[in-house]
């Protein structure tokens, strides 16, 4: 059986992201596609997320991100690749301190 490898992602997201339903969106979204991580907001009023899936399972989850939820207005996403971390779920983690 033929598995695809897993790519683990860094992202910040940037934009009208916080009080909008943004951190509840991005769990919906991971867990419709099988994304494994979490998602937190940032006392700098970005939100966070890891994510870890397949790449072309990633790519849809970050695409569905940008767009956001209906009041969200995502400017921009740095996106950085690091090693896979095997998560088993994606939760939304308490807020950065």
């Amino acid at each position: 059986m033929h598995t695809s490898k897993k790519h683990h992602y860094q992202i910040s997201v940037i934009g009208r992201v916080q009080g909008v339903g943004y951190r509840a969106f991005a769990k919906d979204v991971a867990d419709k596609l099988g994304v494994k991580g979490f998602v937190r907001n940032r006392r700098d009023g970005t939100v966070y997320m890891e994510a870890e899936a397949p790449q072309m399972t990633v790519e849809k989850f970050l695409a569905e991100c940008h767009k956001g939820p209906v009041f969200s207005k995502v400017d921009h996403m740095e996106i950085i690749q690091v090693p896979v971390t095997d998560f088993t779920k994606f939760d939304i983690e308490p807020n950065s301190i």
